[in-house]
């Protein structure tokens, strides 16, 4: 397993967290998504030979929650 962490600034409610872990969580090898609304922090756990950082980072931009740059 890969993880990563990022910061992604427009997490502002109970509702955020639960479309990225819900929506990132769905992805094909994604093991497990933490949202936390006050560090705005996300946490992904992948299987690099299944999916990679890119496409889960495509997901977050495309529901509106991209990772800060």
């Amino acid at each position: 397993m890969t993880s990563k962490t990022v910061t992604v600034p427009n997490i502002s409610c109970g509702h955020c967290v639960m479309t990225i872990q819900r929506e990132v969580g769905e992805l094909d090898g994604v093991d497990s998504v933490k949202a936390d609304q006050e560090s705005k922090q996300v946490t992904v756990s992948w299987d690099p030979e299944v999916t990679n950082w890119a496409t889960i980072e495509d997901l977050m931009k495309e529901i509106n929650y991209p990772p800060a740059a």
